[in-house]
């Protein structure tokens, strides 16, 4: 997808989602990255240590939540920087359904025209709460 610089405007926003997040996810996400700290798969555990239960992978979250942006660019490859700070776990209970559910928003924070970069401003909350923040992409305009 193309984007005209000037088509866009501070503040406008890009798109919204919400991402469902199962016990299973967590279990599936944990095989693809190797991460099998028993806080996101085991609900005594997780207590034991002083959280409020099975928490979602950092990363996860993170990964889940930029694709708003994807989906808005079009282009993975696209995104050139992306960062954020992590505020809460997203607690995943143990449920039939979803666990838990993130919801993202994105907005235009800034336009680089030299540059021909956008970025983008994520809102990243769960259970009431942002578990992101700072949650901003650097996309290429293409």
């Amino acid at each position: 997808m193309s984007i005209a610089l000037d088509a866009l405007s501070v503040g406008q926003e890009i798109g919204s989602r919400t991402i469902e997040v199962s016990r299973a996810d967590l279990v599936r996400y944990a095989g693809a990255s190797g991460d099998f700290n028993p806080i996101h798969w085991n609900g005594r555990f997780a207590e034991q240590v002083g959280l409020p239960g099975v928490i979602a992978h950092g990363m996860f979250t993170m990964g889940a939540a930029v694709q708003v942006v994807t989906d808005w660019i079009g282009d993975p490859g696209a995104i050139v920087d992306y960062q954020t700070r992590f505020t809460k776990p997203v607690v995943v209970e143990d449920a039939d359904g979803p666990g838990a559910e993130i919801e993202v928003s994105g907005t235009v924070g800034a336009i680089d025209e030299a540059n021909g970069t956008i970025r983008v401003d994520l809102t990243v909350t769960a259970a009431g709460q942002k578990v992101l923040v700072k949650a901003q992409a650097l996309v290429r305009a293409r």
